[in-house]
């Protein structure tokens, strides 16, 4: 994950990344609808303030179960808000 803040007054933004390392096209868009869903859900209460957050997609991310993703979001967010 990857947070740059910004100096206008905008919304928090989110964007996502997955490369063709992880799989074909039906592979990496599944991939990133789960972390659209996990943005969705942890972004509005933990998310940095006035910033960009990107998403790295990692091949991990689709086996893993959705409550342990998004702990480790909260957790990562936690870190780059410090």
């Amino acid at each position: 994950m990857l947070v740059r803040r910004r100096d206008d007054d905008a919304p928090m933004r989110a964007g996502y990344t997955v490369t063709k390392k992880i799989g074909n096209a039906v592979i990496r868009n599944r991939l990133k609808r789960r972390m659209r869903a996990l943005v969705r859900q942890v972004l509005p209460a933990n998310g940095v303030a006035h910033a960009d957050h990107i998403l790295i997609g990692r091949s991990e991310g689709l086996t893993r179960g959705f409550d342990k993703l998004a702990a480790d979001l909260v957790k990562a967010l936690a870190r780059c808000a410090g």
